[in-house]
């Protein structure tokens, strides 16, 4: 199973956010790639917890960050 992870960046809390409503997973953290790694740490547990196949899983990870125009 392939799973796309959106990573954006959350300028008021100053943070990297990971998303995906399949997995389904939400965590964030201050780096992008501590994130990009607590990502490929949980997801497996998630989707154990969920009854989800996690064998053979493959995660895409596509990152945003905008600028916010003063």
């Amino acid at each position: 199973m392939e799973y796309e992870v959106l990573l954006t960046w959350d300028e008021e809390a100053q943070v990297w956010v990971a998303v995906n409503d399949d997995i389904p997973i939400a965590l964030n953290s201050a780096s992008l790639d501590e994130l990009v790694e607590r990502v490929k740490l949980a997801t497996p547990e998630i989707l154990e917890m969920n009854g989800k196949p996690h064998e053979g899983m493959t995660l895409h990870f596509k990152a945003e960050r905008v600028a916010v125009a003063a």
